[in-house]
């Protein structure tokens, strides 16, 4: 290679590394100031966007939970195989989220969001006309994908649109309650519509394919096109994309499969998909790792492009961006599992129908459009651990009724309260904990560092929704042998207080991971200050600044010594 194209290949990569690092701060500031003022109405219409698209990711979630006894009925699906209609959707959305924040990072936020929102309605029709388990799992894993580009895109999108102040708080305030405000809208619909339509459960999947058509719309009109993008080097790390998406699907089948399998979690190629799942998710860190050392970087190479995710993104915040993706890992696998056994219990155990059981549901979303003024209202003024451990506790109070409820007590005893706690508590968690990570990114990383903190989520759900089941299989099947009742595989015929019982302890299950979120967020996020309002750039780790320095030393010494 000629002298001339070695030099302009390290000016180059010295040019990114000074956007990317040691000008972090100017960047920063930079990036917020230059980007367009957004007016009032544009801003409304624009948040509404990306609300209406988060709430169609909770809505394909709650719906299809809802309907799960209807669908069960009406397809003959074993009810042990009943999660996978959940948790295709997760797998692909969870797996992939970190891939697609990268890509939206670099190629166009917009771009992926009307991407993502053309593949979430594609499929969710074709998941209208399944009828059968594999086609609609395979269907929903595809509308998975729509997920994946769309939540990381939206983050990037509020991010550039609102500097930090009130209005950025406001945007993600509104955009964060859109994930338990379509829940409940899910279990509403999606309870309605398959009582009095034709198509029973069926009608909801067309319905989220006709929403996803109006994000389409209103994305094309109030999305502004995205700017070129501040990187230098944009590149994409396939070979990292490879390696953390086939992990992750491998883990996440494991926990969904692992009770389905026919030796359960003893069976060889679980076992094997489980150690192989793993693997490649530490050669994932391992190439990040590697990726991202400064003599690695400093040396341009067709074989070495920026790193799809830095480790030192964990480090941010003195550790705490690492302490809020466990906390959203805990309390999403908690508020999953509510959201599928409290539906399992008002249909199976107390054989209601889908329209009552979506009664019980409607408090839900006034809790979730309260709670999203009082977060608005308060972000700028109270401590984020505060707000976070109180979302935490408030989740753990609604495990705590359903793990006790009296099935002979009435409604506003137990299930009131529980359903009005369970959004209160993601509401408060999700919120903040999604303002923290805006807080701690560079404007280059927001649609990453979003995705990573839903990715936590995502995966949280299903780890959530494979141990409850496995707790729920164990009682039912040990409480039933008590009572002298050998059930079969599907458990359609096991008594009910050995179904009570499982379901009480799938419950205590649930309080154990909320709990674990709050000791989490009281021994990790203190200090974290108020998350909305003004900001300071996010800060470095003193080693990755020291690592920096020396590399640019480094390179401006090579730039003198280069021939000209």
């Amino acid at each position: 290679m000629e002298p001339s194209a070695i030099a302009e290949k390290r000016e180059l990569e010295r040019r990114q590394q000074h956007i990317d690092e040691e000008s972090a701060s100017q960047s920063f500031a930079k990036s917020d100031h230059a980007a367009p003022q957004t007016g009032l109405a544009k801003g409304i219409m624009l948040t509404a966007c990306c609300t209406l698209s988060l709430m169609i990711v909770s809505m394909t979630a709650s719906s299809v939970a809802i309907g799960l006894s209807t669908t069960e009925r009406d397809l003959n699906i074993p009810e042990d195989q009943l999660q996978w209609m959940l948790s295709a959707y997760a797998l692909s959305s969870g797996c992939l989220l970190i891939p697609f924040g990268r890509l939206a990072d670099l190629y166009g936020r917009r771009n992926i969001f009307l991407i993502g929102c053309l593949f979430q309605g594609a499929f969710s029709l074709g998941c209208g006309f399944g009828n059968d388990l594999i086609t609609i799992a395979v269907l929903r894993g595809f509308q998975g994908l729509g997920g994946a580009a769309t939540i990381p895109a939206c983050l990037g999108i509020l991010a550039h649109a609102f500097p930090p102040g009130n209005a950025r708080s406001l945007a993600f305030a509104t955009f964060s309650a859109g994930q338990p405000m379509g829940g409940a809208i899910g279990f509403l619909l999606g309870g309605a519509l398959s009582q009095v339509t034709s198509t029973s459960w069926r009608t909801m999947y067309w319905v989220v394919a006709g929403l996803s058509a109006v994000c389409i719309v209103m994305a094309l009109i109030f999305v502004d096109r995205d700017g070129p993008s501040t990187e230098v080097d944009r590149r994409v790390d396939w070979l990292g994309a490879f390696l953390i998406t086939a992990g992750l699907v491998l883990i996440v089948f494991v926990l969904s499969d692992g009770e389905l399998a026919p030796n359960q979690w003893s069976t060889p190629y679980i076992i094997g998909l489980l150690v192989a799942g793993v693997i490649f998710v530490l050669l994932f860190l391992a190439w990040q790792y590697y990726l991202e050392r400064p003599e690695v970087r400093k040396n341009y190479s067709i074989w070495t492009p920026p790193p799809l995710m830095k480790l030192s993104l964990w480090k941010r915040g003195k550790g705490r961006f690492a302490a809020i993706q466990l906390v959203i890992f805990c309390l999403m696998a908690g508020f999953q599992s509510w959201i599928l056994w409290i539906v399992l219990y008002y249909q199976n155990y107390e054989r209601l129908n889908p329209v009552l059981t979506m009664i019980r549901m409607i408090p839900m979303f006034p809790a979730g459009v309260i709670c999203n003024i009082i977060i608005a209202l308060v972000v700028a003024h109270v401590d984020g651990m505060h707000l976070i451990a109180f979302g935490c506790t408030c989740s753990s109070v609604a495990g705590i009724l359903l793990a006790v409820i009296n099935p002979n007590a009435p409604y506003w005893a137990f299930g009131f309260p529980s359903s009005i706690l369970i959004v209160i508590g993601a509401d408060f968690v999700f919120a903040g904990g999604t303002l923290f990570v805006a807080k701690l990114s560079l404007p280059h990383e927001q649609s990453l560092a979003g995705g990573l903190y839903q990715t936590m989520a995502m995966l949280g759900q299903a780890f959530g929704l494979a141990i409850t089941t496995i707790v729920f299989d164990r009682v039912r099947a040990t409480q039933s042998a008590k009572l002298g009742v050998t059930i079969d595989r599907d458990g359609l015929d096991a008594p009910l207080p050995a179904q009570l019982k499982a379901y009480r302890a799938t419950s205590w299950t649930i309080v154990g991971f909320t709990l674990f979120a709050a000791v989490l967020a009281v021994l990790f996020l203190r200090g974290v200050g108020v998350l909305g309002g003004p900001h300071t750039p996010p800060e470095q780790d003193p080693q990755e600044v020291t690592a920096i320095d020396k590399e640019h030393e480094a390179k401006g010494q090579t730039k003198s010594d280069s021939p000209q």
